[in-house]
């Protein structure tokens, strides 16, 4: 099957979600200044989940330039992808509206949690539909960053029963590792570019 379906549904799909996550920014009621204090926390959530779905988007973007077709199994990979990725406006609304207490900050961790092994069983479904000699798996090889996040947010999840706030600064480093774009296709795309025409 061609890749153009899923690519262009995935794009729709994180449209619509970062859409919701805006539409929850409320608006204040008055004109004054001090009003925009009670959104200190709900901007904080949005501009991280924003990131975070941003990171996803490209990350996705940047797999599928490898990927010359689907099959059933990696179709429904990329919709647990999404279902993961949809339940990012749900806990980042809550966790903003409740100033980051305790089971907001646990359930938003889980959530990332999830989204990064949604991730990996996606990327891995797509391995092993495409071939362990394909380009995706050699350019994943060691798939340090994705094992290195998933440990921060396994502890990122533990400490939120303790200090919430640090699990916060948690899930800013892992997004931090992410924000640029894993470059591991982009090189291999350049290396092996006479043999992908």
């Amino acid at each position: 099957m061609e890749k153009g379906r899923l690519e262009a549904f995935s794009d729709g799909v994180i449209a619509i979600i970062i859409t919701i996550m805006v539409l929850e920014l409320k608006i204040p009621k008055d004109a004054h200044i001090e009003s925009l204090h009670e959104l200190i926390p709900v901007m904080f959530s949005y501009v991280l989940s924003f990131v975070y779905v941003g990171i996803y988007w490209n990350n996705h973007h940047h797999m599928m330039q490898v990927v010359k077709s689907i099959n059933g199994a990696v179709l429904w990979a990329n919709m647990h992808l999404l279902f993961w990725l949809s339940l990012v406006p749900f806990v980042t609304a809550w966790m903003g509206e409740n100033h980051f207490a305790q089971w907001p900050v646990t359930c938003y961790g889980i959530v990332l949690l999830m989204c990064a092994i949604a991730y990996t069983i996606l990327m891995f479904t797509l391995i092993r539909h495409m071939g362990k000699d394909s380009l995706l798996a050699e350019a994943i090889n060691e798939d340090w960053k994705g094992k290195i996040s998933v440990g921060i947010y396994l502890t990122a999840i533990g400490v939120s029963f303790f200090y919430p706030m640090a699990s916060f600064g948690l899930f800013i480093v892992v997004a931090c590792v992410w924000f640029i774009p894993d470059k591991r296709i982009e090189k291999k795309i350049i290396t092996d570019e006479p043999s992908c025409k």
